[in-house]
């Protein structure tokens, strides 16, 4: 039987985009699914055009891909995306999620945009070249669960600064959708839960109990102080449409049923500090906000605890970063800006990269229901990643 290899020799660059990216999207890996499936085709793949391919699992069915060739400690260049993709449940969709459908010049699936498509993209452009002949190092770092946290790329580089003191590419690339944009900045995101612990009793005798959700009411007048605090303090102006630590109220849960005075109510909040603002001090400033409502808790006979539950750092990257200068002939505006969503650029930065976020497709239509990505865009993403991994890796001056 001939080998997907020898078959794909002898199609277009378009054909085996189509194809890789098809197979991709017909892997459902939802982040509370597994990625194997993902991982174990781009692994193929990396294999068929001589990369050495290195497998971080973290958890069943949950895996880091790290992948390479050429020289290593060489400096050349790392190229990064995730492998899982968000939920499509409740959501209205014309076609099959699933599955790539192509309609007036449109991909459209799970992951087309975000970010199935620069993986397919990565795959067909180095299946382009001579890789065997690299005078720098050529990374890919595919990761999971991306979109719950950046948890994959976490554990990742804790592994890899555990395992050895390597020096890592500082140009590096993250194929995020920015319509072509390169992106040097974004906020962090991190997640806190504050649980309100009351005492329950039959609602006809309150005087009994302690009620979460009174407790909570107060909780939500704290969390608003603390939003108009950071609203106050701006920065970035010119690059994030947001440019002041974000903070949001995701999610209230409390009470058991209406005839019980409530005994826990659950607040979930999510908080986008800007560069330069680390999540301790985020948590540093709702204590603070906690602390000016004790007294009234007290009244209450509530108390409240604060967890952080997950992080994913803020990127700065320097605006001289190397990759910028590679990226700049193929980008649609000369200058970088910023993301106003978190990656695993922060993560990465930690490996010493300057991570620049760039790639085809846009956020906008990303985690909604009929997710695309023009095939014009993609295909050209092809053609850029050749000429920047040819530019600085295979063309040395």
């Amino acid at each position: 039987m001939e080998s997907r290899t020898n078959k794909a020799k002898r199609r277009s660059p378009a054909q085996r985009l189509e194809e890789t990216l098809s197979a991709l999207i017909r892997m459902p890996s939802v982040s509370d699914q597994p990625v194997t499936e993902v991982a174990d085709r781009l692994a193929e793949e990396a294999e068929a055009v001589g990369m050495r391919v290195r497998r971080y699992e973290t958890a069943p069915g949950k895996l880091n891909l790290v992948v390479s060739a050429g020289p290593e400690d060489s400096d050349g260049i790392l190229l990064s995306g995730h492998m899982d993709v968000v939920p499509v449940a409740g959501q209205a969709w014309s076609s099959d999620p699933f599955r790539l459908t192509e309609r007036q010049g449109r991909w459209y699936g799970r992951g087309t945009a975000d970010m199935k498509g620069f993986l397919a993209a990565t795959c067909v452009a180095l299946g382009e070249l001579n890789l065997s002949s690299l005078r720098r190092e050529l990374v890919l770092v595919w990761t999971h669960d991306e979109e719950v946290g950046c948890h994959g790329s976490r554990v990742l580089v804790e592994k890899l600064l555990a395992e050895s003191d390597r020096r890592w590419p500082r140009r590096a690339w993250i194929g995020e959708p920015t319509r072509f944009e390169m992106c040097r900045l974004h906020p962090g995101h991190s997640t806190f839960g504050l649980t309100c612990q009351g005492r329950p009793a039959h609602s006809s005798r309150p005087q009994l109990g302690a009620s979460a959700i009174k407790g909570a009411r107060l909780v939500l007048g704290a969390l608003d102080a603390v939003e108009e605090a950071f609203r106050s303090h701006r920065g970035f102006d010119d690059d994030l449409p947001t440019p002041w630590t974000v903070l949001n109220i995701g999610t209230i849960h409390g009470g058991a049923a209406v005839n019980i005075v409530p005994e826990r109510c659950e607040i979930r909040v999510g908080v986008r500090p800007l560069p330069g603002m680390s999540e301790s001090e985020v948590q540093a400033r709702i204590e603070e906000a906690l602390a000016a409502i004790a007294a009234p808790l007290v009244a209450l006979d509530v108390r409240v605890t604060l967890t952080l539950l997950q992080s994913v750092p803020a990127l700065l990257s320097p605006a001289d970063a190397g990759m910028i200068s590679l990226l700049r002939p193929f980008a649609t505006r000369a200058e970088p800006t910023g993301a106003p969503f978190a990656t695993d650029g922060g993560n990465l930065a930690r490996l010493g990269a300057e991570p620049i976020i760039f790639g085809p497709g846009d956020i906008d239509v990303a985690h909604r229901p009929d997710e695309f990505v023009e095939a014009a865009d993609l295909l050209r993403a092809v053609e850029v990643i050749g000429a920047v991994v040819h530019k600085r890796c295979l063309d040395v001056a």
